[in-house]
Protein backbone atom coordinates (compact mmCIF):
# COMPACT_ATOMS: atom_id res chain seq x y z
CA UNK A 1 0.00 0.00 0.00
CA UNK A 2 3.14 2.15 0.73
CA UNK A 3 3.44 1.78 -3.23
CA UNK A 4 0.37 2.33 -4.21
CA UNK A 5 0.16 5.76 -1.91
CA UNK A 6 3.46 7.13 -3.44
CA UNK A 7 2.48 6.43 -6.70
CA UNK A 8 -1.48 8.51 -6.52
CA UNK A 9 0.81 11.57 -5.63
CA UNK A 10 1.62 11.63 -9.23
CA UNK A 11 -2.13 11.82 -10.01
CA UNK A 12 -2.57 14.92 -7.71
CA UNK A 13 -3.65 17.58 -9.87
CA UNK A 14 -3.78 16.12 -13.17
CA UNK A 15 -6.64 13.75 -12.52
CA UNK A 16 -9.43 15.79 -10.84
CA UNK A 17 -12.22 15.75 -11.11
CA UNK A 18 -11.12 11.91 -10.85
CA UNK A 19 -9.75 10.96 -7.60
CA UNK A 20 -5.36 10.51 -7.43
CA UNK A 21 -5.28 6.70 -7.00
CA UNK A 22 -2.23 4.39 -6.91
CA UNK A 23 -2.39 0.86 -7.83
CA UNK A 24 -0.24 -1.63 -7.25
CA UNK A 25 -0.32 -5.38 -9.15
CA UNK A 26 1.58 -8.10 -7.11
CA UNK A 27 2.13 -11.48 -9.23
CA UNK A 28 1.46 -14.89 -7.63
CA UNK A 29 5.02 -15.08 -5.89
CA UNK A 30 3.90 -11.33 -4.29
CA UNK A 31 6.90 -9.87 -6.33
CA UNK A 32 5.81 -6.25 -7.20
CA UNK A 33 4.43 -6.14 -11.38
CA UNK A 34 3.46 -3.07 -11.80
CA UNK A 35 2.23 0.11 -10.20
CA UNK A 36 0.40 3.12 -12.08
CA UNK A 37 -1.81 6.03 -10.99
CA UNK A 38 -4.71 7.98 -11.83
CA UNK A 39 -4.48 9.41 -15.61
CA UNK A 40 -5.81 12.64 -16.70
CA UNK A 41 -9.84 12.77 -17.26
CA UNK A 42 -10.78 10.28 -19.90
CA UNK A 43 -7.40 8.28 -19.82
CA UNK A 44 -7.17 4.80 -17.73
CA UNK A 45 -7.60 4.50 -13.99
CA UNK A 46 -4.98 3.61 -11.70
CA UNK A 47 -6.09 -0.18 -11.89
CA UNK A 48 -5.99 -0.43 -15.68
CA UNK A 49 -2.40 1.20 -15.65
CA UNK A 50 -1.14 -1.01 -12.82
CA UNK A 51 -2.18 -4.11 -15.10
CA UNK A 52 -0.82 -2.98 -17.99
CA UNK A 53 2.54 -2.71 -16.94
CA UNK A 54 2.08 -6.02 -15.11
CA UNK A 55 1.14 -7.93 -18.69
CA UNK A 56 0.24 -11.69 -17.94
CA UNK A 57 2.00 -11.88 -14.49
CA UNK A 58 -1.00 -10.17 -13.28
CA UNK A 59 -3.13 -13.37 -13.40
CA UNK A 60 -3.37 -15.26 -10.07
CA UNK A 61 -1.76 -12.17 -8.30
CA UNK A 62 -2.50 -9.54 -6.13
CA UNK A 63 -4.31 -5.79 -6.62
CA UNK A 64 -3.38 -3.48 -3.93
CA UNK A 65 -5.20 -0.21 -4.36
CA UNK A 66 -5.89 2.99 -2.51
CA UNK A 67 -9.60 3.67 -3.47
CA UNK A 68 -12.04 0.94 -3.95
CA UNK A 69 -12.24 -0.56 -7.32
CA UNK A 70 -14.88 1.66 -9.69
CA UNK A 71 -17.85 -0.18 -10.39
CA UNK A 72 -19.70 1.85 -13.77
CA UNK A 73 -18.81 2.93 -16.61
CA UNK A 74 -17.99 6.61 -17.56
CA UNK A 75 -15.48 8.01 -20.10
CA UNK A 76 -13.70 4.49 -19.02
CA UNK A 77 -14.78 0.97 -18.40
CA UNK A 78 -15.37 -0.21 -14.82
CA UNK A 79 -11.66 -0.93 -13.19
CA UNK A 80 -13.55 -4.32 -11.58
CA UNK A 81 -14.11 -5.65 -14.99
CA UNK A 82 -10.45 -4.79 -15.90
CA UNK A 83 -9.08 -6.67 -12.85
CA UNK A 84 -11.61 -9.60 -12.79
CA UNK A 85 -10.31 -9.98 -17.14
CA UNK A 86 -6.88 -9.86 -16.02
CA UNK A 87 -7.15 -12.96 -13.91
CA UNK A 88 -6.29 -11.11 -10.32
CA UNK A 89 -7.05 -13.43 -7.43
CA UNK A 90 -7.32 -11.00 -4.88
CA UNK A 91 -7.72 -7.24 -4.22
CA UNK A 92 -6.55 -5.23 -1.21
CA UNK A 93 -7.79 -1.27 -0.64
CA UNK A 94 -7.65 1.79 1.44
CA UNK A 95 -10.45 3.49 1.14
CA UNK A 96 -14.10 2.13 0.27
CA UNK A 97 -15.31 4.68 -2.50
CA UNK A 98 -17.92 6.99 -1.38
CA UNK A 99 -19.62 8.16 -4.57
CA UNK A 100 -22.55 6.19 -4.80
CA UNK A 101 -22.07 6.35 -8.89
CA UNK A 102 -18.92 4.63 -8.42
CA UNK A 103 -19.08 2.62 -5.22
CA UNK A 104 -19.72 -1.17 -4.75
CA UNK A 105 -16.71 -2.37 -6.59
CA UNK A 106 -15.90 -4.94 -3.73
CA UNK A 107 -19.20 -6.59 -4.13
CA UNK A 108 -19.12 -7.24 -7.31
CA UNK A 109 -15.70 -8.35 -6.90
CA UNK A 110 -16.11 -10.92 -4.41
CA UNK A 111 -19.42 -12.03 -6.17
CA UNK A 112 -17.06 -12.50 -9.55
CA UNK A 113 -14.82 -15.09 -6.98
CA UNK A 114 -12.18 -12.68 -6.50
CA UNK A 115 -12.32 -11.03 -2.31
CA UNK A 116 -11.91 -7.63 -2.01
CA UNK A 117 -10.89 -6.48 1.40
CA UNK A 118 -10.77 -2.74 2.32
CA UNK A 119 -9.28 -0.79 5.38
CA UNK A 120 -6.15 -1.73 4.44
CA UNK A 121 -3.83 1.44 6.20
CA UNK A 122 -7.07 3.36 5.44
CA UNK A 123 -5.98 6.65 8.08
CA UNK A 124 -2.65 6.73 5.92
CA UNK A 125 -4.74 6.69 2.44
CA UNK A 126 -7.35 9.12 4.08
CA UNK A 127 -4.46 11.83 5.06
CA UNK A 128 -2.83 10.59 1.93
CA UNK A 129 -3.36 12.25 -1.98
CA UNK A 130 -6.86 11.13 -1.74
CA UNK A 131 -7.74 13.87 1.02
CA UNK A 132 -9.46 16.73 -0.72
CA UNK A 133 -11.34 14.69 -3.38
CA UNK A 134 -12.77 12.78 -0.35
CA UNK A 135 -13.62 15.58 1.40
CA UNK A 136 -15.11 17.12 -1.79
CA UNK A 137 -17.11 14.20 -2.21
CA UNK A 138 -18.17 14.20 1.57
CA UNK A 139 -18.71 18.34 1.72
CA UNK A 140 -19.39 18.70 -1.96
CA UNK A 141 -16.86 21.86 -1.99
CA UNK A 142 -13.27 21.92 -2.54
CA UNK A 143 -10.80 21.33 0.18
CA UNK A 144 -9.86 25.13 1.16
CA UNK A 145 -5.98 25.93 2.27
CA UNK A 146 -4.29 28.82 3.22
CA UNK A 147 -1.14 29.32 2.44
CA UNK A 148 0.50 32.29 4.44
CA UNK A 149 4.54 33.34 4.64
CA UNK A 150 5.06 35.98 7.00
CA UNK A 151 7.67 37.40 9.58
CA UNK A 152 7.28 35.61 12.94
CA UNK A 153 5.09 39.12 14.15
CA UNK A 154 2.94 38.11 11.12
CA UNK A 155 3.46 40.27 8.45
CA UNK A 156 3.99 39.29 4.98
CA UNK A 157 5.64 43.10 3.71
CA UNK A 158 7.16 45.57 5.21
CA UNK A 159 5.87 49.61 5.48
CA UNK A 160 7.24 50.16 2.20
CA UNK A 161 5.62 46.86 0.61
CA UNK A 162 8.55 44.72 -0.12
CA UNK A 163 8.23 40.96 0.40
CA UNK A 164 10.80 39.41 -1.55
CA UNK A 165 11.66 37.42 0.10
CA UNK A 166 11.03 36.41 3.62
CA UNK A 167 10.81 33.13 3.74
CA UNK A 168 14.21 31.54 2.85
CA UNK A 169 14.65 29.04 -0.55
CA UNK A 170 13.43 25.76 1.56
CA UNK A 171 10.52 27.48 2.41
CA UNK A 172 10.01 28.70 -1.05
CA UNK A 173 10.50 25.08 -2.66
CA UNK A 174 8.24 23.50 -0.31
CA UNK A 175 5.27 26.70 -1.36
CA UNK A 176 5.81 25.58 -4.98
CA UNK A 177 5.58 21.74 -4.88
CA UNK A 178 2.37 22.26 -3.18
CA UNK A 179 1.04 24.71 -5.80
CA UNK A 180 1.50 21.61 -8.30
CA UNK A 181 -0.48 19.42 -6.26
CA UNK A 182 -3.36 21.88 -5.86
CA UNK A 183 -6.28 22.46 -8.46
CA UNK A 184 -6.73 26.02 -8.30
CA UNK A 185 -4.65 28.99 -6.39
CA UNK A 186 -6.37 32.18 -5.33
CA UNK A 187 -5.24 35.43 -4.91
CA UNK A 188 -6.78 38.80 -4.71
CA UNK A 189 -6.33 41.69 -7.06
CA UNK A 190 -4.81 43.85 -4.49
CA UNK A 191 -1.94 41.28 -4.47
CA UNK A 192 -1.72 40.64 -7.99
CA UNK A 193 -1.22 44.04 -8.58
CA UNK A 194 1.43 44.77 -6.25
CA UNK A 195 3.09 41.95 -6.78
CA UNK A 196 2.43 40.69 -10.46
CA UNK A 197 2.66 36.96 -9.66
CA UNK A 198 2.80 34.52 -11.68
CA UNK A 199 1.31 31.96 -9.46
CA UNK A 200 3.17 29.20 -11.18
CA UNK A 201 4.60 26.25 -9.71
CA UNK A 202 8.40 25.84 -10.21
CA UNK A 203 11.28 24.20 -9.18
CA UNK A 204 14.28 25.34 -7.67
CA UNK A 205 15.82 25.78 -10.73
CA UNK A 206 13.26 27.78 -12.62
CA UNK A 207 11.18 25.36 -14.73
CA UNK A 208 7.96 24.99 -14.44
CA UNK A 209 6.25 21.46 -12.42
CA UNK A 210 4.37 19.18 -15.03
CA UNK A 211 0.78 20.83 -13.67
CA UNK A 212 -0.03 24.01 -12.97
CA UNK A 213 -2.72 25.19 -10.93
CA UNK A 214 -5.74 27.26 -12.33
CA UNK A 215 -5.05 30.80 -11.20
CA UNK A 216 -8.07 32.44 -9.72
CA UNK A 217 -7.98 36.31 -8.91
CA UNK A 218 -11.08 38.40 -7.27
CA UNK A 219 -12.06 41.47 -6.92
CA UNK A 220 -13.16 44.07 -9.06
CA UNK A 221 -9.84 45.91 -10.68
CA UNK A 222 -8.57 44.88 -14.12
CA UNK A 223 -5.08 43.00 -14.49
CA UNK A 224 -3.04 44.99 -17.21
CA UNK A 225 -2.64 43.37 -20.06
CA UNK A 226 1.22 42.75 -19.42
CA UNK A 227 0.47 40.94 -16.19
CA UNK A 228 2.47 37.82 -15.54
CA UNK A 229 -0.85 36.06 -14.42
CA UNK A 230 -1.77 36.55 -18.28
CA UNK A 231 1.05 34.80 -19.79
CA UNK A 232 -1.34 31.58 -20.64
CA UNK A 233 0.92 28.97 -18.76
CA UNK A 234 -1.67 28.01 -16.85
CA UNK A 235 -5.75 29.21 -17.28
CA UNK A 236 -6.79 32.23 -15.21
CA UNK A 237 -9.75 33.36 -13.99
CA UNK A 238 -11.28 36.45 -12.61
CA UNK A 239 -13.96 36.45 -10.29
CA UNK A 240 -15.19 40.01 -9.94
CA UNK A 241 -16.54 39.23 -5.83
CA UNK A 242 -14.94 38.41 -2.76
CA UNK A 243 -17.55 35.53 -1.85
CA UNK A 244 -15.91 32.26 -1.76
CA UNK A 245 -18.68 30.49 -3.10
CA UNK A 246 -18.51 32.42 -6.00
CA UNK A 247 -14.83 31.30 -6.03
CA UNK A 248 -15.94 27.66 -5.82
CA UNK A 249 -18.33 28.03 -8.94
CA UNK A 250 -15.73 29.18 -10.89
CA UNK A 251 -14.09 26.34 -10.37
CA UNK A 252 -16.45 23.50 -10.33
CA UNK A 253 -14.59 20.62 -10.86
CA UNK A 254 -11.88 21.63 -8.14
CA UNK A 255 -10.63 19.42 -5.28
CA UNK A 256 -8.56 21.66 -3.30
CA UNK A 257 -7.69 25.25 -3.59
CA UNK A 258 -5.06 27.23 -2.35
CA UNK A 259 -5.58 30.52 -1.26
CA UNK A 260 -2.38 33.19 -1.13
CA UNK A 261 -3.54 36.28 -0.14
CA UNK A 262 -3.70 38.86 0.16
CA UNK A 263 -4.92 39.66 3.85
CA UNK A 264 -8.28 40.35 2.92
CA UNK A 265 -9.10 37.50 0.88
CA UNK A 266 -7.96 35.61 3.62
CA UNK A 267 -10.35 37.54 5.87
CA UNK A 268 -13.35 36.72 3.54
CA UNK A 269 -12.68 32.92 4.10
CA UNK A 270 -12.24 32.94 7.23
CA UNK A 271 -15.47 34.92 8.17
CA UNK A 272 -17.46 32.32 5.77
CA UNK A 273 -15.78 29.52 7.98
CA UNK A 274 -14.25 28.03 4.71
CA UNK A 275 -10.80 27.64 5.83
CA UNK A 276 -10.08 23.51 6.31
CA UNK A 277 -6.47 24.26 7.18
CA UNK A 278 -3.86 26.89 7.32
CA UNK A 279 -0.07 26.02 6.04
CA UNK A 280 2.22 29.11 7.79
CA UNK A 281 5.60 29.50 6.66
CA UNK A 282 6.95 31.54 9.22
CA UNK A 283 10.44 33.32 8.80
CA UNK A 284 12.84 34.00 11.88
CA UNK A 285 12.31 37.63 11.10
CA UNK A 286 10.60 40.73 12.71
CA UNK A 287 9.31 43.74 11.07
CA UNK A 288 7.16 45.48 13.40
CA UNK A 289 4.93 47.01 10.72
CA UNK A 290 3.85 46.43 7.35
CA UNK A 291 0.90 44.56 5.78
CA UNK A 292 -0.66 42.12 8.33
CA UNK A 293 -1.06 38.33 7.22
CA UNK A 294 -5.11 38.52 7.63
CA UNK A 295 -7.45 41.26 8.17
CA UNK A 296 -11.06 40.41 9.37
CA UNK A 297 -13.06 43.34 10.68
CA UNK A 298 -15.33 41.23 12.10
CA UNK A 299 -13.25 39.96 15.37
CA UNK A 300 -12.91 43.07 17.58
CA UNK A 301 -12.85 41.22 20.65
CA UNK A 302 -10.71 37.53 21.78
CA UNK A 303 -14.04 36.12 21.85
CA UNK A 304 -14.73 36.67 18.09
CA UNK A 305 -11.21 34.75 17.35
CA UNK A 306 -10.67 32.43 15.00
CA UNK A 307 -9.01 29.36 17.10
CA UNK A 308 -7.09 26.72 15.33
CA UNK A 309 -5.11 23.86 16.79
CA UNK A 310 -1.41 22.83 15.50
CA UNK A 311 -1.91 19.40 13.38
CA UNK A 312 2.20 19.36 12.65
CA UNK A 313 5.06 21.48 12.65
CA UNK A 314 7.98 21.32 9.92
CA UNK A 315 11.48 22.85 9.77
CA UNK A 316 12.63 24.18 6.20
CA UNK A 317 15.97 25.78 6.63
CA UNK A 318 15.85 28.59 9.24
CA UNK A 319 12.23 29.03 8.38
CA UNK A 320 9.06 26.75 10.34
CA UNK A 321 6.17 25.50 8.56
CA UNK A 322 2.71 25.15 11.18
CA UNK A 323 -0.06 23.46 9.82
CA UNK A 324 -3.21 24.35 11.80
CA UNK A 325 -6.99 22.88 11.12
CA UNK A 326 -10.14 24.55 12.84
CA UNK A 327 -10.23 23.67 16.74
CA UNK A 328 -13.85 22.37 15.41
CA UNK A 329 -12.47 19.89 12.96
Amino acid sequence: MDLALEASAAAQGFSSPNPPVGAVILDADGGVAGIGHTQPPGGPHAEVMALRAAGAAARGGTAVVTLEPCAHTGRTGPCTQALLEAGVARVFYGVADPNPQAGGGASILTAGGVPAVGGVLEADVRWGPLRPWLFRQQHGRPLVTVKIASSIDGRIAAPDGTSRWITGPDARAHAHAQRARIDAVVVGTGTALADDPSLTARRSDGTLYPHQPTRVVVGQRDLPPDAKLRDGTAPLIQVRSYDPVDVFAAVPDASWILVEGGPGVVGAFLVAGLVDEIQWYLAPTVLGDGVPAVVDGNVTTLAKAHRFRRESFMALGDDLLVTLVPSRA
